[in-house]
């Protein structure tokens, strides 16, 4: 497995979160958890942004991808809007969570809960160029639910 050098700090008054980690030996994601100063109440239909309380130096040639935690969308309806959130390698804000419920209960959020997870991927970039016509493949054209259920 590769392994790469992500540098984390903390933002001023952020010092007590913990940084992500990897809660097993084979785990893709690292856990994000809330920054929140008091706790945060989420309310069924109702979007949020939920500070994590640090900034990350991603390298170039990789991506941070923010997910909704399982047992979190499960449980309680939670997810995240804009699934996966991306992180591009030369943004250098705190990272927030953009979190949503889909339940039908309020969900608090309190200070150091795990909201998301934080997988780095490898990226390439497109040299696009431009053509009259593609390529025909067997799938061609068709689209959304063409092979049936």
């Amino acid at each position: 497995m590769e392994e790469i050098k992500v540098e984390v700090a903390h933002i001023a008054g952020s010092e007590d979160m913990p940084i992500p980690k990897y809660m097993t030996e084979h785990a893709s994601g690292m856990d994000l958890s809330a920054a929140v100063k008091e706790h945060m109440v989420l309310k069924p239909g109702e979007i949020k942004l939920v500070p994590t309380g640090i900034q990350i130096d991603i390298p170039s040639g990789y991506e941070g991808q923010v997910r909704p935690r399982s047992g979190l969308a499960l449980k309680h309806g939670i997810s995240i809007v804009n699934s996966p959130g991306t992180i591009d390698a030369d943004y250098r804000g705190e990272v927030g969570v953009i979190l949503v419920n889909l339940g039908k209960k309020d969900f608090l959020i309190h200070r150091g809960d795990r909201i998301a997870q934080l997988v780095i991927n490898k990226i390439a970039r497109a040299d696009l160029k431009h053509v009259d016509k593609l390529a025909k493949t067997s799938r061609n054209t068709g689209g959304f639910g063409h092979t049936g259920l």
